[in-house]
């Protein structure tokens, strides 16, 4: 399933899909609960600390909007920081980082960076707030 063995601090929920594995790092202390779904052929890095809801989907993989082309594939590397929590349902599109202690809103589609210390919502997501302290 993924390139590199688990640590044993990371609790992972099945099912889980990906469409390679190979190209997904995750930390130490992660915690991806039930039908989580990447599509990592860009990376996917997931650092230490890290919390991921139910049916969260990340996906490094997107195609280019010229219908001549569209069957070609555009990749590009997400990366969500230490101590981010991504809510239930909540969607990372390619080419995002979600920042340290960030947290992404249940069902918020990610299409854009998301600062350290942001709670963002919507779809698509915009920073709703920032976490002080």
């Amino acid at each position: 399933m993924l390139a590199e063995p688990l640590d044993a601090s990371t609790t992972f929920f099945p099912p889980f899909h990906t469409n390679f594995g190979k190209v997904t790092r995750i930390g130490k202390n992660v915690f991806i609960n039930h039908d989580c779904s990447f599509l990592d052929l860009g990376g996917i890095t997931i650092e230490d600390d890290v919390m991921l809801g139910p049916q969260v989907k990340i996906t490094s993989e997107n195609h280019p909007l010229d219908p001549k082309i569209r069957r070609q594939l555009i990749l590009g590397q997400v990366h969500i920081k230490r101590n981010a929590w991504i809510g239930a349902g909540a969607t990372i599109l390619p080419c995002v980082t979600v920042g340290e202690n960030a947290i992404v809103a249940a069902g918020a589609v990610v299409n854009k960076d998301v600062p350290d210390n942001a709670i963002v919502g919507g779809i698509p997501a915009k920073v709703i707030k920032m976490i002080e302290g």
